[in-house]
């Protein structure tokens, strides 16, 4: 199976590049590898209607992240030091 690569990592700090939310920074909570989408704290927050169930009797509107496509972020801060280039000394 292949296996996708990409620059930014579940924790590290992004900024959203370009699109409708250009300038805004958050914390990634989640990759969707397979559909190059990011989950952004904060970021693109959508409303979704929730059935009624045991926890909420009368349903409920909750709002959570929606996805951005990864093109779209630049990492600021990685959550992992992880080392670019350069020799051991």
């Amino acid at each position: 199976m292949n296996r996708l690569k990409f620059h930014v990592k579940k924790g590290d700090e992004v900024q959203v590049i370009s699109g409708n939310h250009r300038g805004a920074s958050g914390k990634v909570l989640q990759v969707l590898p397979r559909k190059q989408q990011v989950l952004i704290e904060g970021v693109r927050l959508i409303k979704k209607t929730q059935r009624k169930s045991q926890d909420n009797p009368n349903g409920a509107i909750i709002t959570r992240e929606g996805p951005i496509h990864i093109s779209n972020v630049k990492l600021l801060v990685s959550q992992s030091r992880r080392r670019v280039g350069g020799s051991k000394r």
